[in-house]
């Protein structure tokens, strides 16, 4: 029996305000390594501490990849996060969702990799903190998806793998991440055009997932 949902952010109940802010990072940055390469040491340097600031914060990612942290780059990668987080729109499933899982008394929680000042304003901004039990952020936590955030949501949450479902739209951090600490995970392939054994097109089918 299903008793927590544990549910990726961006991209899954929370749409980008902007075109992949890390995929806008790696062109800034202009780093000759495959982008795979790069989205796990920046997620590594940005989303595993908290920082005093941003410019601290992306100055570290120059420097992770000898890149000269010059004040334009800087500029040009706190413009960007800082619009995925002030234009980010809900999902017209998210927040239905949330609120009949809660009544079906089943946990729900978080699981992102994110830097910080990144998810909870989100969260306030479009009402969901009183919807979710708990928020398992990387940089608050101190690892990424693929490096114990899945397990250590379960141990805080006291709970064990076969009660848990994962639900998150990239397979390569939220079902792969999920399925390494042994939860079943389910792929949001919210357009239909990824295949994947385990997937669902909307965060409504995921309510019949804890029925099942």
């Amino acid at each position: 029996m299903v008793k927590a949902v544990f549910f990726d952010f961006w991209g899954t109940l929370v749409e980008n305000g902007t075109y992949s802010p890390l995929k806008q990072s790696y062109k800034i940055l202009r780093v000759r390594v495959p982008f795979g390469q790069f989205v796990e040491q920046f997620e590594r340097v940005v989303m595993t501490k908290e920082y005093a600031d941003q410019a601290l914060m992306f100055t570290e990612a120059c420097n992770s990849f000898n890149v000269r942290p010059i004040p334009i780059v800087i500029d040009k990668l706190i413009g960007v996060w800082n619009k995925n987080r002030l234009m980010a729109s809900i999902y017209p499933d998210t927040l239905d969702t949330l609120k009949q899982l809660k009544e079906k008394k089943i946990k729900i929680a978080i699981i992102s990799n994110a830097p910080s000042n990144n998810v909870e304003p989100v969260l306030e901004r479009f009402g969901m903190t009183d919807l979710v039990d708990q928020t398992f952020i990387s940089y608050k936590e101190g690892s990424l998806k693929n490096d114990g955030l899945f397990e250590n949501a379960l141990k805080k949450m006291k709970l064990k793998k076969g009660d848990v479902i994962a639900v998150g739209d990239s397979i390569e951090t939220d079902i792969m991440g999920a399925e390494k600490a042994g939860i079943k995970g389910y792929l949001l392939d919210r357009k239909g055009r990824r295949e994947f054994e385990n997937k669902v097109l909307t965060l409504t089918e995921v309510l019949k997932l804890v029925e099942e």
